[in-house]
């Protein structure tokens, strides 16, 4: 009997770097070992208070669909914390809710491009760009950026070289996953202009706004919207923000009427996102200053305390990320993945090892990366130290 053959499409969708090597820790930690997991950006920071204690005081019966858009509280909660950020022209109806950032990038792709046409993305970029792309039938034409950059943009004629007739926008992420660059205002600029003098959209990732290090200045693609209403579109979520990962509270805010519109006819197709969810984060209103101040320290820390860490190992290459809390290191290895393989399979130190991401998966580009990692620093620093000491002596011994 022939089997049943499934689609192409299917088939042309990535397993994801961050997830793939889960298998290998379920068994390892089977046997009683310990992972440290700097492989995926799950944060250990505690969700707020506030939002919690909605759980705590749950009493309605049935829990039913919420709206599509989203629910008006939320939205209006949503609409008040762009407008802390002083960008008052954000209204409500500016806003689709989504069901985690994943399922903004797949709406914003569907949104711009016809089947077959491309998107502009900087490699190394998150991962699941590519799985999306993948789904939706859009080409990711990456452009490279190099760590001793800090993975900064190349130059303009660099990244109009790989403008063509099928190219409909720019897709950036800002602190960016998995690299820590934070891009200059001149970046931004350069980007809004290349956009606008092509006729491209440009999206904007921002799951991190939050997390920008040593002082510097973060710019938005907010500051470009109003000039640019039809042409700039913001990816964001409540992931990472408020440690809200398993809620999947995302968002695409534009001004584009076409565009909004549009995603919010998708968004009816799905019915809604989470209505426990939406209770919960329309809270966000409450949560006080002091608790983003904290936990911008505590990461800043953490990101100090890998880098000297990493640095210190010989053969090791990073420079020290600007923001979110991701960074790509390169490693004495020629075959990363078998080597964060091998970690979860054979080696332990102490009945302990760590888990971290193949950094191949975070390239559009085949053979990129082969030599590195991405590393989440979402660990206390505690568990981190002794995941840097677990790498440092894993490095020896695998090498020897």
């Amino acid at each position: 009997m022939k089997n049943t053959k499934v689609s192409d499409r299917l088939l042309t969708v990535p397993a994801s770097p961050i997830r793939k090597l889960v298998p290998f820790a379920v068994e390892a930690k089977k046997k009683g070992i310990k992972v440290y997991h700097l492989n995926i950006g799950d944060p250990d920071i505690k969700t707020p208070e506030v939002m919690i204690n909605v759980l705590k005081k749950w009493t309605t019966n049935p829990i039913a669909y919420g709206q599509s858009q989203g629910q008006p509280k939320f939205l209006e909660s949503l609409a008040s914390y762009y407008n802390k950020l002083r960008y008052s022209f954000v209204k409500t109806n500016h806003i689709q809710v989504t069901t985690g950032g994943s399922e903004a990038i797949s709406m914003a792709l569907f949104s711009v491009c016809a089947k077959g046409e491309e998107v502009i993305a900087f490699e190394p970029y998150y991962a699941n760009y590519n799985s999306y792309a993948a789904i939706n039938g859009v080409k990711i034409v990456p452009v490279l950026t190099k760590g001793e950059t800090g993975f900064h943009l190349p130059s303009r004629v660099e990244i109009e070289k790989k403008i063509s007739k099928k190219t409909k926008a720019i897709l950036i992420c800002n602190p960016s996953n998995p690299t820590g660059t934070v891009y200059t205002k001149d970046e931004m600029e350069m980007l809004v202009s290349i956009s606008v003098e092509n006729n491209l959209f440009l999206i904007s990732d921002e799951v991190y706004r939050e997390f920008v290090y040593d002082g510097k200045k973060y710019f938005s693609i907010l500051e470009f919207m109003k000039k640019y209403p039809d042409k700039m579109i913001l990816l964001d979520s409540l992931s990472k923000r408020y440690s809200l990962c398993g809620a999947r509270l995302g968002m695409i805010v534009s001004l584009n009427r076409d565009l909004t519109d549009g995603v919010l006819r998708m968004a009816q197709g799905r019915l809604s996102s989470g209505f426990v969810d939406q209770a919960m984060a329309e809270k966000l209103t409450e949560v006080k200053d002091s608790y983003f101040a904290s936990v911008h320290k505590e990461y800043q820390t953490r990101r100090d305390v890998l880098y000297k860490g990493l640095k210190s190992i010989k053969g090791v290459y990073l420079e020290k990320p600007e923001g979110a809390f991701y960074t790509i290191v390169k490693l004495p290895v020629k075959d990363s993945e078998d080597f964060c393989q091998w970690l979860l399979t054979d080696f332990r130190y102490k009945n302990e090892t760590v888990m971290v991401a193949p950094a191949a998966g975070f390239y559009g580009t085949k053979g990129r990366g082969k030599d590195e990692v991405r590393i989440a620093y979402v660990l206390n620093i505690n568990d981190l130290k002794k995941a840097i000491e677990i790498l440092r002596r894993a490095l020896v011994e695998y090498n020897g």
